[in-house]
């Protein structure tokens, strides 16, 4: 390739970068290093305030009602600033960092989805070369570098060993867990979990079985993220056993020679 040929197709790749960067959206707000506070430190109760609000028991949001409350939309402002006084190198329990995150993948989310709402799917903000996506240009702003959703998931969440994070985490969509209608807190997240999970495993979008094929179904989710529960299929099944609705259930999956099926994963809306 000639040199102004080269020359040429650098700054081509780079006007793309900056294109991309430019579709870039930020949330909370920068916080010098004195102000920040450990993770066990953070008050949650104006997300819990929301989401009691806004999010029916079965998780479904009132998006509409949301954006229509310019109250509600500077409460979820004042909590991801909230967020932003985090300080992921302070010391915290576990617990507390397992909440932090969970509640911030929650509540950045919702704050991307009303930005765009009225919208039918997540899926409509995930632009795949150009242009925005929810996933890579949604940051929130914390520490001294702002991180968006995909490696609040991928790389914080995922890498605490907590696969439960999966039936808690909710990306706007139907085939998701549901949305808690509380936030996540540290001396109550091993029931919180538990609870999800095992609501997760009631639903018939999400678990089911055919014992005359000898097959369990399981949402699309424990097919993208499987290791997170076990190296092999027997591992899997077992780590997510305790959360099946019933021990008969329980008894099936672990049987030698099961089979196991991916449900079709709904991408519309999680709205009421």
């Amino acid at each position: 390739m000639r040199l102004t040929q080269t020359i040429s197709l650098v700054g081509t790749i780079l006007a793309a970068a900056n294109i991309a960067r430019s579709e870039d959206f930020f949330v909370g707000v920068e916080t010098p290093q004195a102000q920040r506070i450990s993770f066990d430190q953070i008050d949650h109760s104006a997300w819990d305030a929301l989401l009691d609000q806004f999010v029916n028991q079965q998780g479904l949001v009132d998006y509409k009602g949301w954006k229509a409350s310019s109250e509600a939309t500077k409460q979820l402002d004042a909590y991801l600033a909230e967020l932003s006084l985090g300080d992921p190198s302070a010391e915290s329990t576990r617990e507390a960092t397992l909440a932090f995150w969970i509640n911030a993948y929650n509540a950045v989310t919702v704050k991307g989805i009303l930005r765009e709402y009225p919208t039918t799917s997540i899926r409509n903000h995930t632009a795949k070369l150009w242009g925005y996506n929810i996933w890579k240009n949604l940051f929130l702003r914390i520490n001294d570098a702002p991180i968006n959703l995909d490696d609040i998931e991928h790389k914080v969440l995922r890498k605490m060993n907590e696969p439960r994070i999966h039936f808690a985490i909710v990306c706007a969509s139907i085939g998701c867990p549901r949305l808690l209608n509380e936030a996540y807190l540290a001396d109550r997240l091993e029931e919180q979990l538990t609870t999800n999970a095992n609501h997760f495993f009631a639903q018939a979008q999400n678990f089911r079985t055919d014992r005359s094929q000898n097959t369990v179904y399981l949402s699309s989710i424990l097919s993208w993220f499987g290791e997170d529960f076990g190296p092999n299929q027997a591992a899997q099944l077992k780590r997510i056993s305790p959360y099946l609705p019933s021990d008969a259930e329980r008894e099936f999956v672990g049987l030698s020679g099961v089979k196991v099926r991916f449900l079709d994963y709904d991408w519309g809306i999680n709205q009421q």
